[in-house]
């Protein structure tokens, strides 16, 4: 059966895999790019090797995180307005909260420093009438699986876990109808706010539909769930909005709360943004203090931030044309692929073949080792899954070798 796909993958691979023109993506930071290596190099024993290697055309799909500014994106910093943020007096940081207000169609913003950390912001303001507030979130959420459990741990608040849709990755109305409890028992916690998701990761990169949205605001503000706001983990929200050829603000009109990662898909070093009404972010400012995310002349960073929502928005519709080209390959070599295949943007899972001879920790090891392609394994499904992510780094070039490295792989393994 493997050996079947392999064939067939070799003799077609150059007529069925669509091939898209170059995109020039800008060139990087001589500087950034020494300090890079010479990060990675001192490392890992490993990494050592890869580099000697493959140099600078190691071709990293671990996370759309492993990005590093543009030379543009650098520049921008040296002409940064700042001042002192925690006193609400830097010009680049309020400009970068008022454009992404405008952006969600929110009243305002608020500049953290990591997603995490906004959401968990979100999480506390949203949840500070009582000590006893209970969220209800997705099971296979990015809030309830990598975020150090701090809901609970640090937050206080109980996470009421609802399992999402396999396919679409969706929260189902009765679902969530069961999960809700309004305090009225000593026994209970009491329903505080509904959690979201989008794009999905997880499920796959799911960009879910804004019918989904106006639905899941409409269940939520209704008597039956005592009129709870809804935040989205919006880490990957371009990506769905691109995907679907969507404005965020229309997206996300019928939500309360969007967390907004500015060094995912677009390219900044760090930072998020958390949009919502003025009262809300007004309660946010005070819980982003307790967690330590007050910055001083941060507006620095916030100008990075800045150019990439100004710059590479649009741009990601090519790295979900580079996600869907790798999906096609990893298909017709055999590979298993969740939702049938189907890619919506930037974020490809995929398993082995099941016939394939090659273990799952040996698969990445070699793919890194043998091709400096780095992929990350052990999620979901029996930890069998593998993850690949495309981003502005990523170009034609490095799509070709790495669907060509995995086809060497596995047809010197079967």
């Amino acid at each position: 059966m493997l050996r079947t796909s392999i064939l067939k993958f070799s003799r077609s691979r150059v007529n069925r895999i669509p091939k898209y023109d170059s995109i020039g993506l800008g060139a990087l930071s001589l500087t950034v790019m020494r300090i890079k290596k010479r990060l990675f190099s001192s490392s890992f024993a490993t990494a050592d090797v890869v580099t000697a290697k493959f140099g600078e055309n190691v071709v990293d799909l671990r996370s759309d995180t492993v990005t590093l500014p543009s030379q543009a994106m650098l520049n921008s910093v040296l002409s940064a307005a700042v001042g002192d943020d925690v006193m609400g007096e830097d010009p680049t940081v309020l400009e970068l909260e008022r454009f992404m207000a405008d952006e969600f169609g929110k009243e305002r913003g608020l500049f953290l420093p990591t997603g995490t950390m906004a959401n968990l912001v979100a999480l506390l303001s949203h949840c500070d009438k009582t000590r006893a507030a209970e969220i209800i979130i997705g099971s296979g959420s990015h809030i309830n699986l990598w975020e150090g459990g701090n809901a609970s741990s640090i937050g206080g608040i109980h996470t009421r876990q609802v399992k999402e849709d396999k396919n679409s990755a969706e929260l189902l109305e009765k679902d969530i109808l069961d999960c809700v409890r309004n305090g009225l028992d000593d026994h209970w916690p009491i329903t505080s706010l509904l959690c979201l998701e989008n794009s999905h990761n997880m499920g796959g990169g799911v960009a879910l539909p804004k019918e989904y949205f106006d639905r899941m605001g409409k269940l939520a503000h209704s008597e039956k769930m005592n009129s709870i706001n809804v935040h989205v983990d919006g880490a990957r929200i371009f990506n769905a909005a691109v995907a679907q050829d969507i404005e965020v603000k229309d997206l996300c009109e019928s939500v309360d709360s969007v967390s907004i990662c500015l060094s995912k898909g677009l390219g900044a070093p760090l930072g998020s943004v958390l949009v919502g009404e003025e009262d809300f972010i007004e309660v946010a400012k005070r819980a982003r203090k307790r967690c330590g995310g007050g910055m001083r002349q941060v507006g620095v960073v916030a100008s990075m931030g800045l150019f990439a929502v100004q710059n590479n928005v649009e741009r990601l519709e090519e790295d979900h044309i580079r996600a869907k080209k790798i999906g096609s390959a990893l298909k017709e070599m055999g590979f298993y692929l969740p939702r049938r295949g189907k890619i919506d943007t930037n974020i490809v899972y995929f398993g082995l073949p099941e016939t394939a001879k090659l273990s799952r920790e040996s698969f990445a090891e070699r793919l890194n080792q043998e091709y400096g392609i780095k992929v990350t394994g052990g999620y979901s499904r029996g930890g069998k899954l593998f993850r690949i992510v495309t981003h502005l780094n990523i170009d034609d070039e490095g799509v070709d070798r790495t669907i060509e490295a995995i086809f060497s792989l596995i047809s010197s393994s079967s």
